[in-house]
């Protein structure tokens, strides 16, 4: 999503100013079925902006955890983001005439990726289309079952990039606060990224209990994924010291 601007918009960039100021775009990735907000990567939209954010999802994964099943809209960077992370370099048969062809990329037999294709008209979307790039299709919708009903959609996603426009400041459209750099404007989002997993209660993640006067537990993303088993405070999210490893 385009979540903002570095000081000044794009059209008012002069020949001086640094590569940093103008538009900026934020890329998200999320799990459907906890809500964790995985990871973030703020810069363009450019395949080596789409490589960065696939780039530092595989490195928060668990060497015990298989590749996770990708969905997203039809932005072609995030296809060969993809390749480059989850990929390897293949030479294509030689025929026997001409120059041996290059090596090509191809993604890992066990990558699954599917997208959401919206055609619009007049600003209205008009027609939806869900197709599997990587991976068989029947696997792929029984990997999404559990954690989107066995849809390829990207409404949690776009609902997590709602309440990044809502909860931010620098992020409101057409309004008077923006980042002054790049640098900041990152900062700001990895605070809002550690309060929605572990500050915030989401009420799509809460537990019925019924013991005594209380109906529900309400959970975090955080506790969802297993991380941690209470909810947080900001003074706990503040003064908490990462382990050294």
């Amino acid at each position: 999503m385009k979540s903002g601007l570095i000081l000044k918009k794009e059209k008012n960039l002069q020949a001086n100013d640094s590569d940093e100021l103008g538009d900026i775009y934020t890329l998200t990735a999320m799990k459907p079925d906890t809500r964790l907000f995985v990871s973030h990567h703020d810069g363009g939209r450019t395949t080596e902006d789409a490589i960065a954010l696939f780039r530092d999802i595989e490195q928060r994964r668990s060497i015990h955890s298989p590749i996770p099943v990708f969905t997203s809209d039809n932005w072609d960077a995030f296809e060969e983001g993809l390749v480059n992370i989850y990929g390897y370099l293949e030479n294509p048969p030689y025929k026997g005439t001409g120059r041996r062809p290059l090596p090509i990329l191809v993604p890992y037999p066990d990558l699954k990726y599917a997208q959401v294709c919206k055609r619009k008209k007049y600003g209205q979307v008009i027609e939806v289309v869900q197709r599997v790039i990587f991976g068989d299709p029947d696997e792929v919708m029984k990997a999404l079952d559990a954690d989107s009903g066995g849809k390829i959609n990207t409404a949690y996603i776009e609902r997590l990039n709602l309440t990044i426009r809502n909860s931010i400041a620098r992020f409101i459209r057409k309004g008077m606060n923006c980042s002054k750099d790049l640098k900041r404007h990152s900062h700001a989002l990895n605070f809002f990224q550690a309060w929605y997993n572990f500050v915030k209660p989401h009420k799509s993640l809460r537990v019925e209990v019924n013991l005594d006067e209380r109906k529900y537990i309400h959970r975090t993303p955080a506790m969802a994924e297993g991380i941690t088993d209470h909810v947080w405070n900001l003074r706990e999210l503040m003064t908490f010291k990462i382990p050294i490893q």
